[in-house]
């Protein structure tokens, strides 16, 4: 049987891998490499190399040409302190054996580094009944491939070697895992409902936004508590939700796992608990950290998930967060005020024009225009109450 352990140890030595594929840009992949060497250092790799390569498809049995895969395997002879090759994307299980056996180094792909992150940042029941079905669903459809050096070569009498009987022993056992891990995850599931039911007629606000954007800064803030917060990918998995008042006016406000470009479908699934703080939430605030170069793919990434979930047509607010960064990246010092207040004008106004005027432009760590987002959420959060508890609206004036 197939075991589930981290894929990645501390302070090993990584190359990644991407590929320039049609309707993708160089510039693009690029940025694909750069948040896949930050998932690398979370999960605690150092990454040395990358290697980059232009096909319209993947290669079907090592993803990258024959002549890319020779060049990654002389580097990592002529480095000789490489243990791991992580591609930016998903390998079938016959690739990642063909890869190995080439380049005699242990090798992954981005879902399988983002769930060996996720497993050791799980904490709860829940996150790692999630995370562990997330595994095997993984696991599932690469059975074939892990097991390709046990299958005899030819066909008919004699083919069905020890490989294919592991194979169908290892299968139904994940089978077997799965629908369990299912069954734990829907229990979960029922008690997660039960208590945010008992949470009472209170408007609820989730937070929102890329993973390491600043949310869990932002629910700092807001709510006065000490909720996990660090410059890494995917901090916090549990869904943390805290009671605030403002101006004698309560609500509910939760903290999300963050998204990510080309997070794993499995993933969402078993996540699909934890994102039902989403689903059910009155009223969004979707944190961009508008420092980051990539600032509008990661929002639009963002979208595209909450879309996926039925949530992307709930009242929103855009907090631009990290304006502090954004100057120091884009202003020079020798920039006259005049035309700085120019650039920053019309960013506001593209963006109000865009969000329809509900967006806000801050910085949680400096701990500027806070004021003028606690009003913008407090006038959303009694204007939804008008709507859903009309009854008790009038007490929170």
């Amino acid at each position: 049987m197939i075991e589930k352990k981290s894929n990645i140890g501390e302070n090993e030595n990584a190359v990644l891998v991407g590929l320039i594929q049609k309707e993708q840009t160089e510039e693009q992949v690029k940025e694909y490499l750069d948040e896949l060497a930050f998932l690398a250092e979370t999960a605690g790799a150092v990454t040395v190399k990358r290697f980059m390569q232009k096909m319209l498809h993947p290669d079907s049995r090592t993803f990258v040409g024959k002549g890319k895969l020779e060049e990654i395997k002389n580097y990592i002879r002529a480095k000789g302190n490489i243990s791991i090759v992580i591609f930016d994307d998903e390998l079938t299980g016959s690739q990642i054996i063909n890869i190995e056996k080439e380049l005699g180094t242990k090798t992954i792909d981005r879902s399988d580094l983002i769930l060996d992150i996720f497993a050791s940042r799980a904490k709860t029941a829940q996150a790692k009944t999630q995370v562990e079905l997330a595994q095997y669903q993984y696991i599932l459809p690469r059975l074939k491939g892990m097991w390709k050096h046990l299958e005899r070569q030819g066909g008919g009498v004699g083919t069905r070697g020890p490989g294919e009987t592991e194979i169908e022993t290892d299968r139904r056992i994940v089978k077997d895992k799965i629908s369990l891990l299912r069954k734990r995850l829907a229990e979960i599931d029922k008690q997660s409902f039960t208590q945010r039911k008992e949470r009472g007629e209170f408007i609820r606000v989730a937070l929102v936004g890329y993973t390491n954007v600043g949310k869990s800064t932002l629910m700092n803030v807001l709510s006065k508590s000490e909720v996990f917060a660090e410059n890494k990918l995917f901090a916090t998995l549990d869904t943390t939700t805290r009671k605030v008042v403002f101006e004698q006016t309560p609500f509910l406000l939760s903290d999300t796992v963050g998204f990510i470009r080309k997070l794993p479908h499995h993933l969402v699934e078993s996540f699909k608990s934890t994102l039902d703080e989403v689903r059910e939430a009155d009223i969004l605030l979707h944190v961009v950290d508008i420092s980051h170069q990539q600032y509008e793919d990661q929002l639009n990434v963002v979208n595209k998930t909450l879309a996926e979930l039925g949530a992307v047509e709930k009242p929103t607010i855009t907090i631009f967060n990290k304006m502090d960064l954004y100057e120091k990246h884009v202003f020079d010092e020798w920039l006259e005020d005049e035309v700085k207040q120019d650039i920053l004008r019309e960013l506001k106004e593209r963006w109000q024009t865009e969000t329809k005027g509900n967006c806000v432009f801050v910085s949680a760590t400096e701990r500027k225009n806070l004021d003028v987002l606690r009003q913008t959420i407090l006038n959303k959060v009694r204007d939804m109450y008008r709507v859903r508890y009309p009854y008790k609206a009038e007490f929170f004036y």
